[in-house]
């Protein structure tokens, strides 16, 4: 056996073994190498200040840490004081709405009369009282997998700012490709991700603030719900309908139907179609400009839209960070397919 078949064979072996032993932790390490790509400006800043690569890390993390856990604390602490102090009245007045709305549904819904007869015999209040109960578990839950996650993305994430420029210098040599190739494929990754990294905080911002001064002057606590309008925009198709339909359905039930009519409209007309649909685009057009200089890449704001969209729907959470680094990857793969197809049909004339 040539000794490069046997290299190839323990390479291939070990890479095995370590996919096996790093398997739990890989989607983590990912998610922590592609955040490290999209706030490198931020790390090099530090750096420049703190003249030290690992206090500069250090920082960078500790804010990743608060973009992370603060808002997701002030959440679960303030939403479990209100879980606790609901006054069961609340779930009777609930089930009172839906009885009278299935019963006297408006004209244009009397085709779902005949569905609906079965369905309200099993509306009670003990079974809306479980419900939320089973659903604030879930949310528990889900929230406990958040924070384990984000404790290892940021735990990744600061040995990625501390030795990821060793790390691409090391791929760089490595890789079978030219240093213009590997430095093209640097440069519009992160080029990419930096823009839909501030994107997403912008528009979730955004959204959040929208949703919130509205709810709190119906007086509700506009820092909490819009912290949590902020998160659900970020879950494709239904994230808004999550926050503002059980809104509306509280107020139908207390009898304020302006109000639930306002903030249903309000969702719908301006967060969901203006906001998200026509400014968001925008948001990272802007941010598109503003953040890139004029020699570094610049992907399309509609492709980067859909790429988050797409990657939330196929990957969850995380995917909104997975979807334009896959896409962004591909293009520059292409690019470089399309330059060396140059270079090939340049020589072939030549000779």
């Amino acid at each position: 056996m040539k000794p490069q078949y046997f290299v190839a064979i323990l390479f291939a072996t070990s890479l095995y073994w370590m996919y096996m032993l790093y398997a739990p932790f890989l989607m983590g390490m990912i998610i922590a190498a592609l955040l490290a790509i999209s706030t490198s400006n931020i790390q090099n800043f530090f750096e420049k200040v703190l003249r030290s690569k690992f206090y500069a890390a250090l920082i960078s993390s500790f804010l990743l840490a608060v973009l992370f856990f603060v808002p997701l604390g002030y959440f679960l602490a303030t939403l479990t004081i209100k879980l606790n102090s609901m006054d069961p009245i609340v779930f009777k007045n609930i089930e009172i709405f839906i009885k009278e709305f299935l019963q006297s549904p408006p004209e244009y819904l009397s085709f779902l009369k005949p569905y609906t007869e079965s369905f309200m015999k099993d509306i009670n209040v003990n079974s809306i009282a479980s419900y939320i109960l089973s659903f604030t578990g879930d949310i528990g839950s889900l929230s406990a997998g958040y924070l384990k996650n984000s404790f290892l993305v940021i735990v990744f994430y600061f040995f990625a700012q501390y030795n990821g420029g060793y790390v691409v210098d090391f791929l760089k040599r490595v890789v079978q490709m030219s240093v213009d190739e590997t430095t093209l494929l640097a440069r519009e990754l992160s080029s990419v991700m930096s823009v839909v990294f501030y994107s997403i905080i912008a528009n979730a911002m955004f959204q959040g603030i929208l949703f919130g001064v509205a709810i709190s002057f119906m007086g509700y606590n506009g820092l909490l719900f819009g912290i949590m309008y902020g998160f659900a925009s970020l879950i494709p198709v239904v994230g808004g309908t999550l926050m503002w339909l059980p809104f509306a359905l509280y107020e139908f039930s207390a009898g304020n139907s302006s109000n639930a009519i306002f903030i249903a409209l309000y969702s719908i007309i301006v967060i969901s179609v203006i906001a998200d649909t026509f400014i968001k685009p925008l948001v990272i057009k802007e941010i598109n400009l503003r953040l890139l200089k004029e020699d570094d890449a610049k992907m399309n704001e509609l492709i980067i839209f859909f790429a988050i969209i797409a990657g939330l729907t196929t990957f969850g959470f995380w995917g909104m960070i997975l979807g334009p680094a896959i896409t962004a990857f591909f293009l520059t793969i292409v690019k470089l397919f399309e330059a060396r197809t140059k270079e090939c049909e340049s020589k072939a004339e030549q000779s």
